[in-house]
This record gives C-alpha cells, sequence and structure tokens, in this order.
C-alpha cells in the first residue's frame, strides 16, 4: 500500500493534488511545527494581469506551534478579500464557475478560526471536483510518536500499513531511506511535471504555472484530473 503525506496547505497547488492522486491513503501532517513565511496558510491564483497571492492571516504565538494548533487572525477581513478576488477578478468567467463556484463562496460563508480545517476544506474541494477518492487523514489523530523527521515519517507509514512512501523530489537531500528501510517502508519519488492546460483568462501563450489546484478545476472541470495524469512521466 502507498502513503504520501504533505502539511495541510490552504488552496492547495496541483503536486499537492497529485500526490493525494498517486495514493492509497494520504496522511495531513498537522502534527509538525507550522512554518512562518510558508505556504500552509496562502497561494496564487490566476487573474487577467498576472497571479494573485490569497493569504490567510494566522494569529502569532509561539515559533513552536503545531499546525494542528493555528489560529485565524479573524480580525482582518480576509474571507471577504479572497471570495471577490475570486469571483469578481479571477474566475467568475471560467467554463467551470457555473459548476463550482456556488460550493467555493460558500467556504467563505462560513467563519473559521482553525487554519487545519480551512486547508482541509479547500482540499476537499478540489479533491471531490475531481473525482478524486484517496482518504485523508490527520496525523494527529493517529497516536503519538517519538520520532522526528524520517523517524516521524516512517512511523504514520507504518501506523497506516503503508509498505511504501510517496515522496515530493524536494525531500531528496534530507530524507533517510535508512531508517524508512528499517520500518519496512520503500520510498518512491513524485517526479512531478506541472500540466498545461488553457487559462480562460490568459493567452494562448501566457500560461501562468503552479497557480493553486482551483485554476484547473475552474478552467478544466473534473477531466482536470485526467489532464493531471497525462503530465506524468
Amino acid at each position: 500500500m502507498r502513503v504520501a503525506m504533505h502539511q495541510p496547505h490552504y488552496l492547495p497547488w496541483l503536486g499537492f493534488v497529485d500526490k493525494v492522486d498517486r495514493s492509497d491513503v494520504f496522511i495531513l501532517l498537522d502534527n509538525v511545527q507550522y512554518e512562518r513565511k510558508g505556504w500552509q496558510n496562502r497561494n496564487y491564483v490566476a487573474a487577467r494581469n498576472g497571479p494573485v497571492l490569497l493569504t490567510v492571516p494566522v494569529v502569532q504565538q509561539s515559533r513552536g506551534e503545531l499546525i494542528s494548533d493555528k489560529k485565524i487572525d479573524n480580525t482582518q477581513q480576509w474571507n471577504e478579500k479572497h471570495k471577490r478576488t475570486l469571483a469578481e477578478h479571477c474566475y467568475r468567467g471560467a467554463p467551470f464557475w457555473g459548476q463550482f463556484g456556488t460550493e467555493i463562496l460558500r467556504l467563505y460563508q462560513q467563519e473559521w478560526s482553525s487554519l487545519t480545517e480551512l486547508a482541509i476544506a479547500t482540499t476537499r474541494l478540489v479533491l471531490d471536483g475531481f473525482g478524486i477518492t484517496t482518504p485523508l487523514v490527520r496525523a494527529s489523530e493517529l497516536g503519538e510518536f517519538p520520532g522526528q523527521k524520517s523517524e516521524l515519517l516512517a512511523q504514520l507509514s507504518a501506523k497506516v500499513g503503508a509498505t511504501t512512501m510517496l515522496s515530493g523530489d524536494g525531500a531528496r537531500s534530507y530524507l533517510d531511506l535508512d531508517i524508512l528501510s528499517r520500518y519496512g517502508i520503500s520510498v518512491e519519488w513524485q517526479d512531478f511535471h506541472h500540466p498545461e492546460y488553457p487559462q480562460h483568462s490568459r493567452g494562448r501563450d501566457e500560461f501562468l504555472p503552479r497557480m493553486a489546484a482551483l485554476d484547473l478545476l475552474l478552467n478544466a472541470g473534473p477531466d482536470g484530473r485526467e489532464v493531471l495524469r497525462r503530465a506524468r512521466a
């Protein structure tokens, strides 16, 4: 059985979705330290004039905060800004806005306190739109694990009964394969290839890569899953 893992991300990008699609179970690493100035609370969406960064403001407490404990700063009207950006400036004329727009906007009509819960909701929306049914499991719900870094990943993999872990290529420099092997876990590398597809707000030669996966969903609809799969090496 193949497992993949990643920290929960707000409006995850396509590399994240590709990982989920290629695994039998996907673990959301919410039991690790929150990364300041990382991508756990923000991502880009595509507008006519270029990429727009949408950031969820968070309450800054201790530097050792876990992702599962991270709270959203709702004193800022971030949800209205994100809703207007998506509906009015980026995707109102997209081919599949009519199919998914209401559900997307419904997310921003709720008041979220937990960054993890919001990130999971945006992830599930995209996965459901693509018809990807891989189970999502929160690491914090699997129990207490004494390991760190590679050992933690090995322990989580073993906990869900996996024999293979799918890892992003960025981990090649630090992932300890010997530790995973001791737990009976082999490693496969994702080798992600970003697909290109028509973006309604862009010209033919103006493709914007690395946008939130929502961009592919609203431009290609459920067929976006096959667009993603065809791009694999």
